[in-house]
């Protein structure tokens, strides 16, 4: 006799933002079809509403406790939840940018917000995931919609290649994750995380290599989508050649839906491995993206690809409040010496409390911040520039100050932040994460990201001496200005300053994320 699943409504309560959000997309897609309104900005605010909705609900979820549903092949909790509105609000402000940046193209197509849509169910289910097979579905699902958007516009050799560059390397990591969940599977008997916490610890006194074979192979699939070194290789050429409003989401949604599922895998698959294997692999990994994303980010003259490498270094501090979570007691850390000690000056449940706010709040400044950087680059962007080779270099931004003093200022806000420079939300997110990882005992991890941090700032105020220290060319194009792209910089810009002026309200939201379900 079939047993069939009992599916409660506290169960469907995980996946309502991701069906509003495919519903959006199958609304999007049927538009297309009987629809031939040549002004589809209609489009971007149907995306815009989906992302809306989807938000509301998730953040609703979001002050509900932590429980399996599902049968325990998802999880809800106020993790995952408040990742889902920040996916939500960058899906949001990116779909404002791509209408301008589309219609200048004369590419506004219900399939390309449909996409947009899809990837981001993708990354709320993933967070979600308790269940390797689960999670490697969503992760699908959000990769497939990313690179067929990444190569959407089709104009010239770089869309083509950036698409397939990241679908080789994506399948390439997928297989990765699930060849790692197969040899974990073996060693366990079962795919749920919470499972094999629990068997874990028996598994390994017959099947030890086993266990430490699939840990290995799904690190190295969840790194190649964070970004880390030394899998970040796709990244600047990828940024590159999507269409901006693209780069924009890849940059902030992938990178969090793929963290959230990074910390809620880890957490179950350390149990019964000696504690010095998982914090050795994290911090070498946070230490090699923090320090090789800046170094790699200096020399470019290319804002797009410099962006990128910045991404690669934020995923390295995000990288370092995750390493927090694995530290060892101090009488096993004690063993190691150098920048890879640690000596925990908080009892684990503050420090863990600590991390999940930091990296959230981490995550929600860096989403508004980067979607603005990448923003004004789209709105300066021609579409004459699409075969051009120096498209981004710093001198089409000089002398903006003079030409968009709106923008000017703006895209000022923008690297500030993202420098780690007060008021702004970047400095608090910083912060945050850097006073988890001390309180850790990750000091000396600690110190080197704060170094590389300063390092970056180089880069990033240099942006800001050419908008206003340097003179427009004579050849500068007219700016290209779309009612959305104005509204999606307004609101990025102002939650860059008030999130880093005024935190509290959200912090103290925030502060509810250590309830993590197995955590």
């Amino acid at each position: 006799m079939l047993n069939t699943p009992t599916v409660t409504m506290f169960d469907l309560h995980v996946v309502l933002p991701a069906a509003a959000l495919v519903f959006g997309a199958i609304v999007l897609m049927l538009s297309e079809v009987f629809l031939s309104s040549p002004n589809r900005t209609y489009m971007a605010v149907i995306a815009l509403v989906t992302s809306g909705i989807a938000g509301v609900v998730a953040l609703n979820n979001a002050f509900e406790p932590a429980r399996l549903v599902l049968q325990g092949f998802a999880v809800i909790d106020p993790f995952s939840s408040f990742m889902t509105v920040m996916v939500c609000l960058g899906t949001g402000l990116a779909s404002l940018l791509a209408a301008g940046f589309l219609k200048h193209r004369n590419a506004e197509r219900g399939e390309f917000y449909a996409l947009m849509l899809f990837a981001a169910a993708g990354m709320s289910l993933l967070a979600a995931s308790n269940e390797f097979i689960t999670l490697f579905i969503n992760l699908e699902v959000l990769s497939v919609a990313t690179y067929a958007l990444t190569a959407f516009l089709r104009r010239g050799p770089r869309p083509a290649e950036a698409g397939f560059k990241y679908f080789i390397l994506g399948a390439f990591a997928g297989a990765l994750l699930l060849y790692g969940a197969a040899l974990l599977y073996g060693a366990t008997g079962t795919t749920r995380l919470s499972d094999l916490a629990t068997l874990l610890p028996g598994a390994m006194a017959t099947r030890g290599g086993l266990v430490y074979a699939g840990f290995g192979l799904v690190l190295a699939g969840f790194a190649f989508k964070v970004a880390a070194v030394p899998f970040h290789m796709w990244t600047p050429d990828v940024y590159e050649g999507a269409p901006t409003p693209v780069t924009a989401l890849m940059s902030v949604g992938v990178k969090a839906a793929a963290i959230v599922a990074m910390v809620r895998t880890f957490l179950a698959l350390v149990n019964g491995l000696d504690p010095q294997v998982p914090f050795i692999l994290f911090s070498l990994l946070a230490l090699l993206t923090m320090v090789g994303g800046n170094l790699l980010a200096m020399p470019q003259r290319n804002v797009k690809r410099m962006l990128a490498y910045s991404s690669i270094a934020h995923a390295g501090y995000l990288l370092l409040g995750v390493t927090a979570l694995f530290v060892p007691d101090a009488a096993r850390s004690s063993d190691a010496g150098g920048v890879l000690s640690a000596t925990p000056l908080l009892a684990n449940a503050a420090v863990n409390a600590s991390v999940y706010k930091g990296i959230l709040f981490y995550l929600l400044g860096y989403t508004v911040t980067s979607i603005g950087a990448f923003g004004t680059l789209a709105a300066i962007e021609r579409r004459e520039d699409e075969t051009r080779s120096n498209t981004w270099d710093l001198e089409r931004l000089a002398g903006l100050a003079q030409r968009q003093p709106g923008w000017a200022a703006a895209m000022a806000a923008f690297m500030l932040s993202l420098a780690g420079v007060p008021p702004m939300v970047g400095f608090l997110g910083k912060l945050y994460i850097f006073s988890a990882a001390v309180d850790a005992g990750l000091i000396w991890l600690a110190v080197v990201g704060v170094l590389s941090s300063v390092a970056g700032t180089y880069y990033y105020l240099r942006v800001v001496v050419y908008m206003f220290m340097r003179p427009a060319a004579a050849d500068a194009p007219a700016t290209f200005r779309h009612w959305t792209t104005e509204v999606a910089l307004v609101v990025s810009a102002v939650a860059t300053v008030a999130l880093g002026i005024v935190p509290g309200p959200i912090a103290e939201w925030l502060s509810r994320a250590g309830m993590v379900f197995g955590g």
